[in-house]
Formats: C-alpha cells, structure tokens, sequence
C-alpha cells in the first residue's frame, strides 16, 4: 500500500467516525428535548396539583374559590385577596404550559388538554372578572392569549349549570343523559 492510498483510507475512516459522532450526538440531542419535555410537564402538574390539593382540603379556600368563580361580589375585601392569589397560582401555571407549548417543549395533545382547561376555568364569570381587575400582568403573549379566548368563548350558561347542579348533587339523572349525549357527539 503506498502512501496516498493510506491517506485515502485515513480520510475515509476519519470521514465514518465524524459521521457516526454525528448521529450519536442527533440521539442525545433528541433525548435531552424529551427529558426536557417530561420535566417541563411534571412541573407543572405539580405546581397544579398543589393549588387544586390546597383548594381541595382548605374548605375556607374552596367555599372561596367555588364563590368567587362564580360571582366574586359575594366575597368580602379579603377572600377577593385569597381569590386572587389562587387564580394567579391557576392561571399562572397555566401561562407556564402556554410558554412551553409554545416552544414546542410539551406535546401537542398535552397543551391541547390544557387549553381547553384553561378556556373551562375562563368560561367563569367570577374568573373573567378577576381577570379584567388583576393587579399585575401575565406576559403580553399569555394575555392576547387569554383575551382571545375571552372574545371567542362566551360564558357558556348551559355548562355553567350542570356545573353547578354537580356541585349541588342536584339532577344526577340529567347530568348522565348529558354525558352520554357529549360522548356520542365526539366520537
């Protein structure tokens, strides 16, 4: 073998180990955006699953919350304060996965869950006041957001009802005719 062909065979097995880096290194690239995925979502689910835990076992914390959902007029000067800083803590969680979903950090179908969360706990017409009177800002892309959301989705006065006769134990009956009537319509 002379020496040009040694140098041929050099570039050639120098040219395959560039090649081979180079697809390793695609795969860790890939495996770090979906581990950065997993993390960004289970925060979230945490910082999710804390606010509904607390609204959950703080009766006081429900009944205000439930309330002010609903027609924060009823609460006094410093439920309206604890209202606030539970809504910040919903709506600001979901700012988070509206940021991440839109840096293509959490799965589609993911967002598109929370989206439509978002637009049900906008869908309130306590909360769509709390949001015309919130004292500090979301960032000016989440607001658009949630603005668009306001002017395309009205209050929904028919889901706002068998929300409540839920929460009320109140015509069960209907609320399955109603349920099967949703599950057909989307399948």
């Amino acid at each position: 073998m002379d020496l040009a062909t040694l140098a041929n065979l050099g570039e050639f097995i120098g040219g395959l180990v560039v090649m081979v880096s180079l697809v390793y290194l695609a795969h860790q690239v890939r495996q770090n955006t979906l581990s950065l995925r997993t993390e960004n979502y289970a925060r979230v689910l945490d910082r999710m699953s804390t606010i509904q835990a607390q609204i959950a076992t703080d009766g006081d914390l429900n009944r205000i919350v439930v309330r002010g959902s609903q027609d924060p007029e009823g609460l006094t000067p410093t439920e309206r304060i604890r209202f606030t800083w539970a809504m910040y803590e919903l709506i600001g969680a979901g700012e988070f996965m509206f940021h991440q979903g839109q840096a293509g950090t959490l799965p589609d179908d993911v967002w598109e869950r929370w989206k439509a969360t978002i637009v049900w706990w906008l869908s309130f017409p306590g909360i769509r006041l709390w949001w015309a009177a919130r004292p500090s800002p979301f960032s000016r892309s989440f607001e658009a957001f949630v603005d668009e959301v306001l002017h395309t989705h009205p209050v929904d006065e028919g889901a706002t009802a068998r929300w409540n006769a839920f929460v009320a134990g109140e015509s069960l009956g209907t609320l399955r005719g109603a349920a099967s009537e949703r599950a057909a319509s989307e399948s």
